[in-house]
């Protein structure tokens, strides 16, 4: 079975009012439901709360989830809808960036993969290059952050971040193009000549 089979058939379990088979899907994506939430929630204790919320509702929701679209798709969007009305709740506004995705989008886990060579120099450009990485993911507008980090992070096709966001795969791959472009701005001043390390 593939594992959206085996979520398929976990949720119809449930449907059935199977409690276990929605606490093994609980199990199953709670880390990384509150890991995408992180981003948009920075307090670890309200990522953790709203992450509760998001499946108290989708629990309640269930009975209306058709298939039509992966589990974990639609639990994405329940997640950050409940996101966003906490931050809405509490007055504030849910940020345009995180720094926690930035370095993951682009593949980049604080530096570690940009080492070829552990010197001190190769070390500090490593760690400079995450950092202006986290900084350019920093300043996208939220469209094209989310579409990067589910492209590069959560590795979907272009087909399941159209259903996801909820438009076309056209508009999904200009917004990872953009995405992309603002990262390569931001880095083209460290990774020329002459910028302490030879690319």
């Amino acid at each position: 079975m593939t594992d959206r089979e085996i979520d398929r058939e976990l949720v119809a379990r449930a449907q059935r009012g199977d409690k276990q088979a929605f606490a093994l899907l609980v199990e199953k994506y709670q880390r990384k439901l509150a890991r995408l939430l992180s981003r948009l929630i920075r307090d670890p204790a309200e990522v953790e709360d709203v992450t509760q919320e998001a499946f108290i509702r989708a629990y309640r929701a269930l009975p209306a989830f058709r298939g039509d679209s992966a589990f974990y798709t639609w639990l994405y969007r329940i997640g950050v809808n409940t996101a966003k009305n906490h931050l809405v709740a509490l007055g504030r506004r849910a940020p345009t960036s995180t720094d926690v995705e930035s370095g993951q989008a682009e593949g980049f886990d604080e530096g570690e993969q940009l080492r070829d060579i552990n010197t001190p120099d190769s070390v500090l450009l490593s760690k400079e290059i995450a950092a202006t990485v986290n900084g350019a993911i920093e300043e996208l507008p939220e469209e094209l952050r989310s579409a990067i980090q589910l492209r590069e992070l959560e590795g979907m096709s272009y087909e399941e971040i159209a259903k996801m966001m909820d438009c076309p795969i056209g508009t999904v791959r200009s917004r990872i193009f953009r995405a992309r472009e603002a990262i390569a701005e931001r880095l083209r001043p460290l990774l020329e000549p002459g910028a302490g390390k030879r690319w």
